[in-house]
C-alpha cells in the first residue's frame, strides 16, 4: 500500500462503538496513546475492524494546530 499522507500510525483497535449509521474506532498507538476516528458503518465492516484487530490511522490534513499549557 502506498499513500501521498505523511502521517501513517499503525495501531490496535482498543475500542469499537458501531452505531446506526457511523462507527467510532478508539486506535491505541502506543501504551496510553490513542487516536480515535469517527468513520461510517459501512466503512468499518468492509475494513474488517473488531477490538485487537491492527489498523492504520492515517493523517492528512494542510494544518496541524499545537498547543501548550
Amino acid at each position: 500500500m502506498k499513500l501521498s499522507a505523511r502521517n501513517t500510525i499503525k495501531g490496535t483497535v482498543k475500542k469499537l462503538v458501531v452505531g446506526a449509521v457511523n462507527a467510532e474506532v478508539t486506535l491505541e498507538v502506543a501504551p496510553g496513546v490513542e487516536v480515535v476516528s469517527i468513520i461510517s458503518k459501512a466503512s468499518a465492516e468492509s475494513l474488517g475492524l473488531s477490538e485487537g484487530s491492527e489498523a492504520y490511522a492515517v493523517i492528512k490534513a494542510s494544518n496541524v494546530m499545537l498547543a501548550v499549557e
